[in-house]
């Protein structure tokens, strides 16, 4: 026994009508994104003690990247890099991560 069957399909049109300053908006969110830094590495967070060592260590090994002190109670954290991309982040936490093992990435 064979079964046949007609398949019927409609057809339709999609206008989409929207405000013209939208593009606009894209246009300059795109922008301010390019300068925008959304990622860290955090090496260190502790005492203020630990922190200032981490960071003097840091810049003994990586000259090219300036570390940031950041004190939010009761800990002190030392930040570096400023990655607009995830991959950027990525990129740099490989090699941060063969002097100092417990580095990883934050979303700011």
């Amino acid at each position: 026994m064979f079964f046949t069957s007609a398949i019927i399909a409609q057809e339709g049109e999609v206008v989409v009508n929207q405000d013209k300053q939208i593009e606009t908006l894209l246009r300059l969110k795109k922008e301010v994104n390019k300068t925008l830094v959304n990622y860290r590495i955090q090496i260190f967070n502790g005492n203020r003690q630990g922190a200032e060592k981490a960071r003097d260590e840091f810049v003994k090994v990586f000259s090219s990247w300036k570390p940031d002190m950041k004190f939010q109670t009761p800990n002190y954290k030392i930040w570096v890099g400023e990655f607009k991309t995830r991959l950027e982040a990525d990129r740099a936490l490989l090699q941060i991560k063969k002097e100092f093992r417990n580095a990883f990435i934050i979303k700011l």
